[in-house]
């Protein structure tokens, strides 16, 4: 097993000849709370598509647990433990709050039932569909999503959206979360929630986190170390404190 849960080395891209993404060189430690940050453009959410296999990299390996995992598909490579939100919110809008979640538990092995089992609706069917729903409301619970379970999901508030995308990204038991910016659009209020949130995930589910944020405050909250990257490159990396007081990542953010 490897020290880190998840390992880039030399991990890029390139579109037409534009390098969207170079030498980014990430190391996660198993139950971190690490930040991949960075001005617009600079190249984060690239990484994130090239972790989770929407992107195939141009160079460089990618290893989980010290499995290399660069090339596979998507559908794999959330089996193999990464799970995902997106910077969009992309819930089932026209289906329940706890059939969103229940999606997510249909890729684990002990849900699973035969064509058969289905199709004739046999006993087995009905006993994973009971223990399916009982998981799910666990982790709604968790976000205080209980009570709104038969709620279309279109219809929750904008907060509380979000919460559910984490908590059906949580359903397919992942080793690690990448959460794409998970406070935007969310007031002071929602977003102080989500940080206990967060390190309640990190704590209870023996979860390790690579996070995706432009709320400078929210990560110095949260995060353990971060990687600053600008123009596809990293411009900074370490200790989280120590890399947003570096004076070329203030300079990326403000200008001058």
């Amino acid at each position: 097993m490897s020290e880190f849960v998840l390992e880039t080395q030399n991990l890029g891209i390139s579109f037409g000849g534009l390098k969207a993404a170079q030498d980014v060189n990430l190391k996660i430690k198993k139950n971190q709370i690490y930040g991949l940050i960075g001005p617009n453009g600079a190249g984060k959410t690239t990484v994130f598509n090239m972790l989770t296999g929407v992107y195939k990299p141009t160079t460089g390996k990618i290893f989980l647990d010290g499995k290399k995992i660069d090339g596979l598909s998507q559908e794999k490579i959330n089996h193999m433990g990464i799970a995902r939100t997106f910077q969009n919110i992309r819930l089932f809008n026209n289906m329940s709050v706890i059939r969103n979640v229940m999606v997510g538990l249909h890729n684990l092995p002990e849900y699973k039932c035969t064509v058969w089992e289905s199709f004739f609706r046999l006993p087995r069917h009905f006993m994973t569909e009971i223990k399916m729903r009982e998981r799910a409301k666990e982790l709604l619970r968790i976000f205080g999503l209980e009570d709104e379970r038969n709620a279309l999901a279109c219809n929750l508030p904008y907060g509380k959206q979000r919460k559910l995308e984490i908590a059906r990204a949580l359903a397919t038991n992942p080793k690690l979360l990448l959460l794409d910016e998970p406070a935007a659009g969310m007031n002071p209020h929602e977003t102080e929630d989500l940080v206990k949130t967060i390190h309640f995930i990190r704590d209870n589910f023996d979860m390790t986190i690579l996070l995706i944020e432009h709320d400078m405050k929210f990560v110095a909250s949260l995060c353990d170390e971060i990687t600053v990257l600008n123009f596809g490159t990293v411009l900074a990396e370490g200790d989280t404190r120590t890399a947003l007081r570096n004076p070329e990542v203030i300079r990326a953010y403000i200008g001058g």
